[in-house]
């Protein structure tokens, strides 16, 4: 099976981070869950990321982007682009938020 390459940009990465620490004055042993939860579900990207369906906002923007969502309920959304044989995650937000817009 063709192994894709995971790329978390800087812009995502800050976005784990400030959840990370909301969910953490909030509820710490949750967080620790939540921060293992949603790299586990980021890291498996590198097996059929083209499996994940186009997310609504991917119109607004110049590539297909794509949304892999994490947790029950109103889930945590991953967007993500493809290029070639790497994936580069672009943003993470909770699925309460509007829709992401360039």
């Amino acid at each position: 099976m063709k192994r894709y390459r995971v790329i978390i940009t800087p812009f995502a990465a800050d976005n784990i981070r400030q959840a990370y620490e909301w969910l953490a004055a909030e509820n710490p042993a949750y967080a620790a869950k939540w921060l293992s939860g949603i790299r586990e579900k980021i890291l498996s990207l590198e097996n059929l990321p083209k499996s994940h369906a186009l997310a609504p906002e991917s119109e607004a923007f110049d590539c297909d982007i794509r949304q892999a969502l994490y947790g029950r309920g109103m889930p945590w959304r991953i967007f993500f682009s493809i290029d070639g044989e790497t994936v580069h995650v672009l943003h993470v937000r909770h699925g309460h938020r509007d829709y992401w817009l360039p």
